[in-house]
């Protein structure tokens, strides 16, 4: 069984739906802690020619708290940030197409944090025909006081996975004969570069894929997902 691990993020780029379609199962992180400066609940859309970040406000709590303890602001204004994508993206070529999917993500009434992006995660998914399992951290059967390296191999065995993928940002993080000692093969998945034609000619790459999604057909980013990628 091919299996990867990562964080929730909302509307990641694309690199986060080649590394779910690269494998059997898919194990989304509920379970460690929130942290104020990744990219958890923000991303990058392309507005007036520029690339701006967006974000979903957090409801202010403890810095200790996990992923599925945070919730969202009670003051969240789930129209604006879905009129800010309509004003951002309604004469793009796909917008009718992509639109509705947005509007059933964002507009959720859930206010868990992990929950909401969870479910943002699989709505993508179900739009891009990714039929990839995709667990819950918390759910799978481990000590969950492992930390790094060690909890990930912890749900390998859980799930008895044969191979791990993971992000090329994880290449420093992971020894390979460590996940060799337990019979599992080491992958990691490094996005090729994606231009594709946006406003007026421009190129701003490794948007989210509400971007990618806004300018190029379902065909094309399904083949991309599956061919735009080096395996190291």
């Amino acid at each position: 069984m091919k299996l990867a691990i990562m964080q929730p993020y909302f509307l990641p780029y694309i690199g986060y739906f080649q590394l779910i379609a690269a494998v059997n199962t898919f194990v989304v992180y509920d379970n460690i802690k929130y942290t104020k400066k990744g990219w958890v609940n923000r991303n990058r859309m392309l507005r007036n020619g520029n690339d701006v970040t967006f974000s979903l406000p957090i409801a202010k709590d403890s810095d200790a708290l996990d992923i599925v303890e945070r919730e969202l602001a009670a003051d969240f204004d789930r129209e604006k940030l879905l009129n800010q994508f309509k004003g951002a993206y309604s004469k793009a070529p796909h917008f009718d197409v992509t639109f509705p999917v947005l509007a059933r993500i964002i507009l959720n009434e859930e206010r868990n944090l992990f929950r909401y992006i969870h479910q943002s995660i699989v709505e993508i998914c179900g739009h891009l025909g990714l039929t990839t399992a995709i667990r819950i951290s918390s759910e799978i059967d481990i000590n969950h006081d492992l930390k790094s390296q060690d909890k990930v191999l912890a749900i390998c065995k859980a799930l008895d996975a044969v191979s791990y993928f993971n992000a090329i940002g994880g290449l420093e993080l992971y020894r390979c004969e460590d996940f060799a000692e337990q019979n599992v093969a080491l992958h990691f998945i490094q996005a090729k570069p994606f231009e594709y034609p946006q406003f007026a000619g421009q190129a701003v790459q490794w948007l989210s894929i509400a971007d990618v999604l806004m300018f190029n057909s379902l065909d094309v980013v399904k083949d991309r997902i599956v061919n735009g990628y080096e395996m190291i």
